[in-house]
C-alpha cells in the first residue's frame, strides 16, 4: 500500500445518504479476484445512462470536478460486506472518504486497503458540503499523524479517530502481511527464546 501520512485535495461532493456498497460497485462488476479495474464501474449505475453514455448530470463526470477526498451522506458504505467497493473507491483515486457514519464492514474494508474513512459530526459534515459547493476549488487538508481535518482559509478543523493499529498501519504503507513481514525480526528473537 501507499504510504498515508498527509493530505491536501480538493474535494468530491456526494451528498447522498445510506449509499450501499452494491451502489458504490454493483455486484454484476465482481467477477474479477485482482484490485484493478473496479474503478472503472465505481458508481456506474449513476454515473451512466443505459446507453451506456456518462450520465451528465452526476457528480464525477462534471467538468471542474475532480478531488482525492470524497464526501459522502450519512451511512455510507451500508450493505453487503464486499471489499470490492474499497477498492473501487481507491481504484478511482479517492484516498480518502468523509461522511458522518460509515458502516462497520465498509469502514474496516477501506482501512485494510489503503483508504481512510474520516467521521466527522454531522454540523462539520454540513459545513464542508456549503464551502465546497460555493467553490469546487476548496482545499481540504487531511493529517493522519495529528487525526486532524481542515479547511484551507475557513476555521474549520475536526479531529477524528483512527485504530491505533490500522492509523501506524497507513502512515507505514502496511497491509496486514506486511505489518508482519515487518515485525519477522521480533518474531523469530521471540521464538528463539522459548526454545
Amino acid at each position: 500500500m501507499e504510504k498515508f501520512i498527509r493530505l491536501y485535495s480538493t474535494c468530491v461532493l456526494l451528498p447522498m445518504e445510506d449509499v450501499d456498497t452494491d451502489q458504490i460497485i454493483p455486484a454484476r462488476f465482481l467477477k474479477a479476484v485482482s484490485r484493478e479495474g473496479f474503478g472503472d464501474n465505481l458508481f456506474r449505475d449513476w454515473r451512466y445512462l443505459e446507453n451506456d453514455s456518462p450520465n451528465p448530470e452526476f457528480i464525477l463526470n462534471k467538468k471542474g470536478i475532480s478531488g482525492e477526498i470524497l464526501v459522502a451522506g450519512r451511512n455510507f458504505g451500508c450493505g453487503s460486506s464486499r471489499e470490492h467497493a474499497a477498492w473501487a473507491l481507491y481504484d478511482y483515486g479517492f484516498r480518502v472518504i468523509i461522511s458522518s457514519f460509515f458502516a462497520d464492514i465498509f469502514k474496516n474494508n477501506a482501512l485494510n486497503n489503503g483508504l481512510l474513512p474520516v467521521q466527522v459530526s454531522d454540523e462539520i459534515l454540513t459545513k464542508i458540503f456549503e464551502i465546497v459547493e460555493k467553490d469546487p476549488e476548496t482545499i481540504m487538508q487531511v493529517n493522519l499523524e495529528e487525526q486532524l481535518i481542515s479547511i484551507e482559509n475557513e476555521e474549520i478543523a475536526e479531529s477524528f479517530e483512527i485504530n491505533n493499529y490500522k492509523k501506524y498501519c497507513m502512515i507505514n504503507g502496511f497491509d496486514d502481511i506486511d505489518f508482519l513481514l515487518n515485525k519477522s525480526n521480533e518474531i523469530t528473537a521471540f521464538e528463539e527464546s522459548r526454545i
